[in-house]
């Protein structure tokens, strides 16, 4: 049984039907599947019940997948990645939520500029994922959609900041063993090489 399944559905329509709904009764009971759904959801990720409460309730409105950015920066045939200081100094591409009243392109090349120091000019859609069925890990509560953009960069320097301790590029070869599996995985930068080198490929999906 895939819990984190059943646990975002349900807490998808626990949001959606508090949104909705204008009845009393019925807002009791979309309460309590959002409480189910913290309950189970904390029994197989990394948050407790509190915290998985505290984020639903700050979601509204009818429940959609969130939206991941990430730059995808090639240059001299290496490939732009930060050490991110949320995830233990691990390795990711540059990248985050995107921001209300963004574009997707001006989400990442914010991202890209915060992160690493470098102005970027977004080339190419590379790639669409949905977070699950790329089976990144840990687990995540919420249902999340990651688009990877090919990014050229343009100007700007490698700039240590309170997001990156490090910025650094990396060859096919040489890609760190301490990735950020929730952020990016190994064999999606493989892919974004061969991207690269193939500049006709269609945009990745799914």
């Amino acid at each position: 049984m895939n819990w984190i399944e059943y646990g975002r559905k349900l807490q998808a329509i626990s949001q959606t039907g508090l949104h909705f709904t204008q009845d009393q009764y019925d807002r009791e009971r979309y309460e309590q599947i959002g409480d189910i759904a913290a309950e189970i959801l904390a029994e197989h990720t990394n948050l407790s019940v509190e915290e998985l409460l505290d984020l639903n309730a700050a979601e509204f409105g009818y429940a959609t997948p969130k939206v991941d950015v990430r730059g995808v920066a090639i240059l001299n045939e290496k490939i732009l990645l930060v050490r991110e200081t949320a995830d233990a100094g691990r390795w990711t591409l540059p990248g985050g939520w995107a921001d209300v009243n963004e574009t997707p392109t001006q989400a990442v090349i914010r991202e890209v500029l915060e992160e690493s120091g470098f102005e970027t000019q977004v080339i190419k859609l590379l790639a669409v994922y949905d977070r699950e069925q790329q089976k990144h890990t840990p687990p995540f509560p919420y249902s999340v959609y990651k688009l990877f953009f090919y990014c050229q960069i343009i100007g700007g320097e490698p700039r240590i900041n309170n997001e990156a301790s490090e910025i650094a590029f990396f060859s096919e070869t040489e890609i760190p063993i301490e990735l950020s599996e929730s952020r990016v995985k190994k064999e999606q930068l493989l892919r974004f090489f061969k991207h690269y080198r193939e500049p006709t490929l269609p945009t990745d999906f799914d």
